[in-house]
């Protein structure tokens, strides 16, 4: 769910199933590949554009950067790819954080169709909290780290994303016995 601006806009907000909710995304016909659906690069784009929306929400978006010299770094995401998605369609990238440290934040992400509800995609990962004088890697100021908490606590609720924390491989199956 979002809310509408004065000007017809939809603001990110945080929707009554407890994940937080990005502006609607119109998926661009620069973003269609030649099989007729996204890139695989633009659904981490997309699930980026949201993180920005939270990280907005937060405090800790483009503004951070300028006005205190700190930054947020991505060390690792993980897409899982699970529906196509065509040129023109909305689609909404919702937002749980899980847990988080001094220095880091582990979040997951759902890529959902804004009209239908399927999810196109999931996002996992895990930002570094960046000092820009180094740069190097810095524990969150106070203020900070307590609004990354208070969402923690208010998004505890929510189950633990059953995709979160896989890991990529080909499991073997036994080789079948030689019947001849």
């Amino acid at each position: 769910m979002t809310t509408e601006t004065s000007n017809g806009q939809q603001t990110p907000q945080f929707g009554p199933d407890g994940w937080f909710l990005s502006r609607p995304l119109t998926v661009p016909v620069e973003w269609i590949d030649y099989n007729g659906h996204m890139n695989m690069a633009y659904y981490n784009r997309v699930c980026d554009l949201g993180l920005d929306d939270l990280f907005d929400h937060i405090g800790i978006g483009a503004s951070y950067r300028r006005t205190r010299n700190l930054s947020i770094y991505t060390a690792e995401f993980h897409t899982r790819f699970l529906r196509e998605v065509k040129q023109a369609e909305i689609l909404i990238v919702a937002t749980q954080l899980m847990e988080r440290d001094e220095k880091r934040l582990h979040f997951f992400q759902e890529v959902r169709h804004a009209g239908e509800g399927w999810i196109a995609a999931t996002g996992e990962g895990l930002c570094l909290h960046v000092d820009m004088t180094g740069p190097k890697v810095a524990a969150f100021p106070d203020d900070i780290g307590e609004e990354i908490s208070r969402i923690i606590e208010q998004q505890k609720t929510l189950p633990w994303p059953r995709s979160a924390g896989r890991s990529i491989g080909i499991v073997r199956r036994p080789a079948a016995r030689d019947r001849s």
